[in-house]
């Protein structure tokens, strides 16, 4: 079996820690500015919300248990059924650098445009993946 995936699945894990990272840091700075009661976190309701920006944090580390979810799948499966090298592994690289550009985007400017291009260019690339793996399993 090939395990090369485990790399491009590692990376994404990276991207989640780093998110997941950013975000606990900007709340617990919010926090400590008063920008934000810590009783919001409780249940994440309240009059004040959230400034704009942790919002936008909070959101994409979320998506990232989205689309990302059906990706690890497509990963595992590659590797189980031994389709885990050659277009597929290309593939999920190629998933993870438009997920990393939507992070940049989503995380930086939050442009619409070039963070809609990303996020669709990664759901056309995990569909991609799993119809090679479809096709190559048939």
């Amino acid at each position: 079996m090939e395990f090369q995936l485990v790399y491009p699945m590692a990376a994404m894990v990276l991207l989640t820690t780093v998110v997941l990272v950013r975000t606990v840091l900007g709340r617990v700075a919010a926090v400590k500015s008063g920008e934000v009661d810590a009783r919001y976190y409780k249940t994440f309701q309240g009059d004040a919300g959230e400034p704009r920006k942790m919002a936008q944090r909070s959101r994409h580390f979320v998506n990232l248990f989205e689309n990302p979810v059906l990706f690890y799948v497509a990963c595992i499966t590659a590797m189980v059924v031994g389709q885990g090298a050659g277009l597929v592994l290309w593939l999920a690289w190629a998933f993870v650098a438009c997920r990393v550009a939507h992070a940049v985007v989503h995380l930086g400017s939050n442009s619409i445009p070039p963070r809609m291009v990303a996020y669709g260019a990664s759901w056309i690339v995990l569909l991609a993946m799993w119809g090679v793996l479809v096709v190559r399993v048939a």
